[in-house]
């Protein structure tokens, strides 16, 4: 299913690890809500996936230059803190592909557009944070998605050619950026589905990560 085998694979945070991307959503309309401010699930479509630089920008295009994002932030992050505590859960597959690539010996990274103290805070209760060489964060880069940077530094940080990484995202934005760094992306969707433009950019669309370790089949485990 990929046009070479993996020698490394660098995953998304939001929505494709953690089931945590419509908690984002839900949230953002009950920050609108407490505002009074008419929100629509397409708006949040266009933010999936990219730093808070570009959603302000986006919601600044939406309701106009005067609108106040960075006074909207808190509102709408309190709001998700609030479901994320209420439920929290990884999505299906990360733990046996973790597991396949501890086997086979194989380096991985987190790349994302959340902060660094969210990634820590997200990931705590279920230990995973250990089972990744590195995690490249708000912070790391100089541009975020769908700009290439992040996958840039992550397959850097990793010391594997770009064209030699899999690049695993849930979102359009996350996939514009893997392409555009020279990655084998795969689609794991989550609240989008792969528009005509997104599937041309991916080397594969998977149902869950479980249809990842198909990917894998053959490869001997590492010696230990």
């Amino acid at each position: 299913m990929l046009p070479r085998p993996p020698k490394a694979v660098i995953f998304d945070m939001d929505g494709l690890l953690i089931d945590s991307e419509i908690h984002y959503r839900n949230a953002l309309m009950a920050a609108g809500a407490e505002r009074g401010l008419s929100m629509t699930t397409s708006l949040y479509d266009g933010m999936l996936g990219q730093p808070w630089s570009g959603n302000a920008q986006l919601l600044m295009a939406h309701y106009g230059a005067e609108f106040d994002a960075e006074s909207f932030r808190p509102i709408w992050l309190s709001h998700f803190n609030r479901l994320m505590a209420q439920e929290l859960r990884l999505k299906p597959g990360v733990v046996e592909l973790l597991d396949l690539l501890d086997r086979l010996g194989l380096p991985r990274a987190i790349a994302t557009s959340s902060a660094h103290h969210q990634v820590e805070h997200h990931l705590a209760d279920f230990d995973l944070i250990r089972r990744f060489d590195t995690v490249v964060a708000q912070g790391d880069y100089k541009r975020g998605k769908p700009a290439p940077d992040p996958y840039l530094v992550a397959a850097d940080r990793l010391g594997i050619a770009t064209a030699e990484c899999l690049a695993l995202e849930d979102s359009h934005n996350g996939i514009r950026s893997a392409s555009s760094a020279g990655m084998m992306a795969v689609m794991v969707p989550d609240l989008l589905a792969p528009t005509d433009e997104i599937a041309g950019l991916c080397a594969h669309v998977a149902e869950s990560l479980l249809e990842c370790l198909a990917f894998f089949e053959g490869r001997h485990e590492a010696r230990a």
